[in-house]
Order: structure tokens, then C-alpha cells, then sequence
């Protein structure tokens, strides 16, 4: 018998088996596809072309977890972009975002914004700083039985409380408004220039269906700067081989640990016993597996609606699990290339085509894009990010042509009417690809070939319910101790014995590791590291 099962082969699910494993456990890893990675996964989708199919770029896997896992041993090279972030603009200008230009491009828009850009940084990455603190460290649960998990509860706020006392009042402030108010009220306290607020509010929207004026969309934004890649903050960059080449390195040190993995093995049913305690699994096979605690790295909600016993979890429990939100508008695509894109206000090629090329001029483009989706099922001016990953990683294409991400917003992850986004993946496909063209003249007649995933197929393929990116919404009902329900934002179930360690915990969505790397240690406390 294993000490531990984890479901779900994702990152997460990695990093936790990894780290048990270390501690002396035996792990088995059941993964449903026939790949280990869960969304994190390098593939080809049209002959001679590969690209990482669904998360596609890296600066928020956690620094400790590279190290402990010994990730760059097995493997991984991580590279910077060159240009941090590309918006080209209507007409013939653009603006651009990489260290040491950043200021001098927003000079071209605004002498003011170019002054305040020294501050608003500093000052985001003081509470950058304070987010990073939290992320390796299980936040404070609400008990409502037991005197010495209370006290243990009590010492952990007290430690955070200690923590944020240390801020001045400046910096108080600004993590009250970063978790409370929008990003676009945000920004429009600190700078004038549309251009300049759309490359920064284009981080609000990121995995989040909701206008940049949606209260809470601060702190998504905030969750995309508390990264860092080669030990440089804030940077974004690019695995070699793609975002497989983080979970096969990942893969290698379980194994390497001892870790079972075994592919094509879905997970039916969670084995409860008399005492309510989870005491293994009921494969898609029929195959029932014993275990003395089982992890999953599967959305909360699938894990509590499809894999766990209702009559084990709490009435209140499972109502609010009903109620927790999945959709992050999000539409994905990978395309070939028979050439390099030529953007019209920067025709020639360059470091920009490294960058995050952003389509969305502005927090009113946002907006609207995200106003006619809610109205029609997607945005007939929808917001694209473009990533070419084989300027700087040439094995994903062959000599002379290229690969492209699409990560595409918004669209509704459910369309009304009873529609159903298998009929209109196809035109909504179109669509993306002429908004791009529209920037980048020639650029759809450059398309060889394209993989299409609508928020129907993230769900299908990858367990992205309503296809969420981020395993549940970043609000603020739905973060830190409260994710994904309050009581039960330390990484342990109403069912005894059955912990969670994906993206629907904290610290929440992106490639991090850190949910792993935190359940880990739970589940070893209460296991009993050897």
C-alpha cells in the first residue's frame, strides 16, 4: 500500500509528490491523460510544430521550488524575453516595456507618467514583496473545534499580523487598495496615458473574466507581478522545450525520489471509510488503490461534485462549493507560422517579437471587449496576447518559421441560448487571427496550421472547469483563507485524510508550485515525516 495517492499529474500535483516523497513517503501519482503536466504541457499540433498547448510562459514558478526539486539539473533552462511586454498601438506607434527602456517609452506619452513610473514601481513592488512572504507558508485557517489547532491558528495570524504591522502607513494603504479596488481606478491615480495604463492593466484581465474597472481586479494584477525568472523580479521568460520541459523536469525528480506515476489511470471515485477518513481510490478502470491520505490536484469544485462521497462533506460545505466561480474568459489558440508577423507600426523584425505583444490599447478597449462578451457569448474586438516562443527557442519549429501563442479574451465561459462553443470555436478562431492581422498585415495568410481551444475544450482535455485557467476566480471571497472555502484554506477537506494541493488553493493560479509545496508540508505534518 502507498502512503499517499495524488490525482491530477499537473505541476502541482508534481512538486507535492516530490516533496513527500523527500520526506520519506510512497507516492503514487494517477494521472488521467497520457501525459504528465496537466496544463503544462508541450505538444505538437501540426506537423513539424510544437508549442506549450495551454499555460505558455513562466515567471511565477516559485524560485525554492526550482531549487529544491533540482529542476535545472533535470533539465529546465529558463530564458528572459528580450522585451518584457509589446502594444502596438493604432496607426503607426507602439509602446514598449523592457528593463532599462520602460521610462524612456513613457516619456513619449506623457513627461508626468514618465516621473511617477520610478514610484508606482517601488511602491507595487513593496506589496509585491509582502505577497511573496505568503506564498510558501499555509495562511491562516478559521477552526471551530480543538484548543491546540487554535492556538497553532491564532500564532500563524499573529505571525502575518506582525508581518504587515512592519509596513508604514503608505504601504498599508496601497495593499488595501491593491486587494479592494480595480486596477483601472488604480492606475488612473498614478498615470494619464492610455497607453501606459493598458500595458499594465492588461495584467488585471489575465485569467479574469471581468472589465478592468471590476472591484478586485487590483489584485489580479498584483498576481501577475510577485514573479521572477533567473532570480531577476518581475521578469517574464520562456522554458526551453516549452512549459512541458517544467513538468518533465519535474517528473524526472519524483522518479528519481521513487515516485510512481502512472498515466491513462482517471480517478472515479474517492474511498471513504467508516470513520470518514479517505483511505484511497476507485479507478476509471475499476482498480480500487489504497492509500493512508489522498491528495488532489483536480479543481475543487470536479473534486467535490465528481470524485468525493456527498454524503461525507458538510450540507453548507457542499452549497458553497456549488457556488464557487470558475470562468476566466479565456480562449486559447497555437498557430504555425510560415513567417514572422510585421506589425505595422514596426515592420522590421527585432527583440519585440520576443515580448508579449499585446492587443488592447487601452482600459476602455478592455472594457468594452469584456461589456460585448457578457452581451454576445465573445468580443467582436477581443483582447489577444501573441507570444512567439521560437525567437528564442528554436526547437519548436522548423528553420525559418515560427510558432505563436494566442491567449485570447474575452469570451463567456458558457454561451446562453443553449449554443454550445463546438459550433462557434471555429469563427470565434477567425476572429482572433483577423485581429491580429489587423496590426500585423500578411499575418493571417502566414497561418500553416492552428489548434483551437475554446473554454469548452480547457474543461474537456485539461479539467479546466469553465475553462479557468486559475482554478477558481482571484476574488477576494475566493483568496488566501478562504480558498476555495473559509475553514478550509489550509489544504485539508471536510473528509479526513483528503487534502488539496492545485491552483484552487493558495496562493491560487499561474505555474507556481507553491500550492504543491505547501500541502506537502501539511500532509507530512500530519502524516508523520520520517
Amino acid at each position: 500500500m502507498h502512503d499517499v495517492i495524488i490525482i491530477g499529474a499537473g505541476h502541482n500535483g508534481l512538486t507535492c509528490a516530490a516533496y513527500l516523497a523527500r520526506a520519506g513517503f510512497k507516492v503514487l501519482v494517477l494521472e488521467r491523460r497520457g501525459v504528465v503536466g496537466g496544463a503544462a504541457v508541450t505538444e505538437a499540433f501540426h506537423p513539424g510544430f510544437r508549442n506549450s498547448v495551454a499555460s505558455y510562459t513562466v515567471s511565477l514558478l516559485n524560485p525554492k521550488v526550482i531549487a529544491d526539486l533540482e529542476l535545472k539539473r533535470h533539465g529546465l533552462r529558463l530564458v528572459e524575453r528580450k522585451v518584457s511586454n509589446f502594444l502596438p498601438l493604432p496607426g503607426d506607434d507602439y509602446f514598449m516595456a523592457a528593463p532599462g527602456i520602460t521610462q524612456d517609452q513613457v516619456a513619449r506619452f506623457s513627461k508626468r507618467d514618465a516621473a511617477r513610473l520610478p514610484e508606482y514601481e517601488q511602491r507595487l513592488e513593496t506589496i509585491a514583496d509582502v505577497v511573496r512572504a505568503l506564498l510558501l507558508k499555509p495562511p491562516p485557517n478559521l477552526v471551530e473545534h480543538g484548543l491546540v489547532r487554535g492556538i497553532e491558528e491564532a500564532v500563524r495570524a499573529a505571525q502575518l499580523g506582525g508581518r504587515l504591522n512592519k509596513l508604514d502607513i503608505t504601504a498599508k494603504r496601497d495593499l488595501l487598495d491593491l486587494f479592494t479596488k480595480s486596477a483601472g481606478e488604480w492606475l488612473d491615480h498614478w498615470f494619464e496615458s492610455e497607453p501606459v495604463k493598458a500595458l499594465f492593466g492588461f495584467d488585471s484581465i489575465v485569467g479574469n473574466f471581468a472589465s478592468p474597472y471590476t472591484p478586485g481586479s487590483a489584485y489580479v494584477l498584483l498576481h501577475h507581478v510577485f514573479g521572477e525568472v533567473n532570480g531577476k523580479k518581475g521578469l517574464w521568460g520562456h522554458a526551453i522545450g516549452g512549459m512541458g520541459a517544467i513538468t518533465q523536469a519535474m517528473a524526472a525528480c519524483c522518479r528519481e525520489r521513487g515516485v510512481e506515476i502512472r498515466t491513462d489511470a482517471g480517478v472515479a471515485e474517492i474511498i471513504v471509510d467508516d470513520d470518514g477518513d479517505a483511505r484511497g481510490v476507485i479507478t476509471e478502470s475499476g482498480e480500487r488503490l489504497h492509500a493512508r491520505a489522498v491528495i488532489s490536484n483536480l479543481n475543487p469544485k470536479l473534486l467535490f461534485t465528481s470524485l468525493a462521497p456527498q454524503e461525507a462533506l458538510p450540507a453548507d460545505f457542499r452549497e458553497r462549493i456549488g457556488r464557487y466561480k470558475n470562468g476566466s474568459g479565456t480562449f486559447r489558440m497555437n498557430v504555425a507560422l510560415s513567417e514572422l508577423p510585421r506589425f505595422t507600426c514596426k515592420p522590421e523584425a527585432g527583440d519585440h517579437l520576443t515580448a508579449g505583444i499585446i492587443i488592447a490599447p487601452s482600459l476602455a478597449y478592455m472594457e468594452r471587449a469584456y461589456d460585448s462578451a457578457r452581451a454576445k457569448g465573445w468580443s467582436d474586438q477581443p483582447i489577444v496576447e501573441m507570444l512567439i516562443p521560437s525567437t528564442l527557442d528554436e526547437t519548436l519549429a522548423p528553420p525559418g518559421q515560427h510558432v505563436a501563442s494566442l491567449f485570447c479574451q474575452h469570451v463567456e465561459p458558457q454561451l446562453s441560448g443553449g449554443r454550445s462553443w463546438d459550433d462557434h470555436k471555429d469563427e470565434v478562431a477567425d476572429l482572433m487571427i483577423a485581429t491580429v492581422d489587423r496590426y500585423a498585415p500578411g499575418f493571417a495568410a502566414s497561418v500553416l496550421g492552428r489548434q483551437v481551444l475554446s473554454p469548452r475544450d480547457l474543461e474537456r482535455t485539461f479539467g479546466l472547469v469553465n475553462g479557468d485557467i486559475m482554478h477558481g476566480a482571484l476574488s477576494l471571497d475566493q483568496l488566501f483563507s478562504a480558498r476555495p472555502v473559509l475553514g478550509h484554506g489550509d489544504y485539508r477537506t471536510p473528509i479526513k485524510r483528503l487534502y488539496q494541493c492545485g491552483s484552487g488553493t493558495h496562493p491560487g493560479g499561474g505555474v507556481t508550485g507553491a500550492p504543491g509545496h505547501n500541502a506537502a508540508k501539511v500532509v507530512a505534518r500530519d502524516l508523520g515525516a520520517r
